[in-house]
């Protein structure tokens, strides 16, 4: 059996999950160490302020950090990670988070994720620290 390919194995991770389908996220490419996902913003998703919740922000990110961290198909989830806010978004705006892995050192991986709007404009920077816990995410038949 060859190898599941990263955007397979993030279609899995999806496929199990209940939150990327609620947030209408979409995979738009994932490959070794790299993932870029984007979630359009809905009235359900925003604040006080009517600019999207700062949680929201977090999830997308930790999400393509997630893809990005599994992708080589060994069960890998976060150990830490932080986020810095930039700029709000609104409700009608999308948003695009790219995780891009820094380093890999035995069980342990550093990885960046940049949120922005759909137009380019910066809106967070994520921070994810990762941790191989073994196995496979989709297994070897």
């Amino acid at each position: 059996m060859t190898e599941p390919t990263p955007a397979e194995i993030a279609a899995e991770l999806f496929a199990r999950e209940g939150t990327g389908k609620a947030w209408d996220l979409t995979i738009e490419e994932v490959e070794e160490g790299f993932a870029r996902v984007s979630m359009p913003i809905r009235t359900d998703m925003t604040n006080g302020h009517r600019t999207i919740h700062g949680g929201m922000i977090f999830a997308l990110a930790d999400t393509a950090f997630a893809y990005a961290c599994n992708s080589r198909n060994v069960a890998t989830v976060a150990q830490g990670a932080s986020i810095v806010f930039l700029a709000p978004a609104s409700e009608g705006e999308t948003l695009v988070a790219e995780a891009r892995e820094l380093a890999l050192s035995g069980r342990s991986g550093a990885y960046s994720v940049s949120v922005a709007t759909g137009d380019g404009r910066a809106v967070a920077q994520f921070q994810g620290h990762s941790r191989a816990i073994g196995g496979a995410v989709i297994a070897k038949a």
